[in-house]
């Protein structure tokens, strides 16, 4: 997960009062003071998410169902199993391709009137695509929820993947590209640690894709990838708030039921080595004015164990100015002027890294050494258990604060989570097994993972050199 900032303190004390039956069962008594009576254990409430219904269609579509009933609103999450990793060599970049290329327009809907017809009913749209999926999003006031269904299985049954649409995204991913990497600072070497600290080629390209494969593909190429991943039986959809459930399945085999599903899609080989020896690389950027480094290590998948306890870990390390390295780094020391962490979790290998920003007159390498004495520390140290109670809180917070993306305050939050649960895992209810798994970790959880994760040997290291940029004169 992305380190976040914000931690609004009503919505921590709500997320402790719902989560946290390890924090204790009340207020502690001062020094000196009796209790006459213990204050009741905190229990957790389940589901967190409660869903109304699941069922698949004939053609293999899953679909989840979560009434809610409190606000006359409702959201959708369509989940197609593409992502990076599924591409070839040769023919990088298609699955972010199609995330433009589904707006593009199919028999019953020209291009640019997706976004047209839900904005006009007073709705919400985006997508993304990952490493491991594709997602599309809509959020509505729940009578226009049967228009959401109309667009999303028009464009799943009748995409227009032709020559000119084809030609048309290609120059808009690469003006995406120009816009928000090329002409970024730090960015472009954001990409090379990717491409640095995997080894196989399917975790190690970027996203976005080479353009030389995208160029080189024709739109043959194209309508094969999309016969492929956008069908019925690889996608899942959750639809969350003020709906009938048996409406909703009503329509959902209205316009959905007919469209035929595809060949099992394969899957995608992305097992990693171990690293044995470090890897090290200096990139010079023009746009940076200030010189900056990541380090990095493999890190486990998601919902794997270590998995946990590595966001706890982030959060102590990292997460906000209260944090060991921004205390050290930035406050103490005085050496750097930025700091985040990041651990995408796939659904595979993923990678957790560090980013400093150096002060200006501060050797990288000494700031580097300082970095990692912090990191050292949560090896070989017990965190307190106020500092472990404070991370479980911070991941709390994401689940639970309004400005979070996944926040289960809102419709759209329960829907991504539901659609991501049942896609990747089967299953919906995870999501309160993974809340008691984040409660149970203790220090001792964290020293090992820390001291098996951070080795000497599997470390990363991408160094950002400003350079001046040359005149085109």
């Amino acid at each position: 997960m992305r380190i976040e900032m914000l931690r609004p303190m009503a919505v921590m004390l709500m997320a402790a009062s719902l989560l946290s039956p390890i924090f204790g069962s009340g207020a502690r008594a001062q020094s000196g003071e009796k209790t006459a009576e213990k204050a009741p254990a905190l229990t957790i409430k389940k589901p967190l998410i409660p869903v109304t219904r699941e069922f698949a269609l004939e053609n293999g579509l899953q679909v989840v169902v979560a009434e809610d009933h409190s606000v006359p609103v409702a959201s959708l999450v369509l989940i197609y199993d593409v992502g990076a990793r599924d591409e070839v060599k040769g023919r990088s970049g298609f699955a972010h391709l199609f995330e433009h290329m589904m707006f593009e327009g199919s028999q019953n809907i020209p291009k640019g009137d997706f976004f047209k017809k839900v904005e006009s009913a007073g709705g919400l749209l985006n997508a993304s695509t990952h490493a491991d999926y594709t997602d599309y999003f809509e959020k509505v006031p729940s009578n226009q929820i049967e228009l959401l269904l109309w667009l999303e299985s028009d464009r799943m049954r009748s995409l227009k993947v032709t020559e000119e649409n084809f030609k048309n995204q290609l120059e808009t991913v690469k003006e995406e590209k120009r816009l928000r990497i090329d002409n970024q600072p730090y960015v472009p070497a954001e990409l090379e640690l990717e491409e640095l600290i995997f080894d196989n080629w399917s975790n190690s390209h970027p996203v976005i894709g080479y353009f030389e494969d995208l160029e080189s593909s024709t739109v043959h190429d194209v309508k094969n990838f999309f016969d492929t991943y956008y069908v019925p039986n690889n996608a899942v959809m959750a639809i969350v708030g003020d709906v009938d459930s048996d409406e909703i399945e009503k329509l959902v085999r209205k316009y959905f039921g007919s469209i035929e599903p595809g060949k099992k899609p394969p899957a995608p080989v992305v097992e990693e080595p171990v690293q044995t020896e470090a890897k090290n690389l200096k990139v010079k950027d023009s746009h940076a004015k200030l010189p900056a480094f990541w380090v990095a290590w493999k890190a486990p998948a998601r919902r794997e164990h270590d998995s946990f306890v590595l966001n706890l870990i982030q959060s102590i390390l990292a997460m906000g100015s209260s944090s060991r390295v921004y205390q050290r780094l930035v406050k103490d020391d005085q050496v750097a002027l930025k700091v985040s962490s990041s651990y995408e979790e796939r659904r595979g290998p993923s990678n957790i890294n560090f980013f400093v920003v150096a002060k200006p007159g501060n050797d990288v390498d000494k700031v580097k050494g300082i970095l990692l004495c912090e990191i050292e520390k949560i090896k070989t140290e017990k965190v307190s258990a106020e500092e472990l109670e404070k991370a479980k809180n911070q991941i709390l917070r994401l689940l639970f604060s309004s400005g979070s993306y996944y926040s289960l305050q809102g419709s759209l939050g329960r829907a991504q989570m539901l659609a991501q649960y049942k896609s990747f895992f089967g299953r919906t209810d995870l999501v309160d097994q993974d809340v008691e798994t984040y409660l149970s970790i203790t220090a001792d959880d964290i020293k090992d993972v820390a001291s098996r994760i951070f080795t000497d040997k599997g470390i990363t290291t991408v160094e950002v050199v400003p350079v001046a940029e040359r005149s085109t004169q």
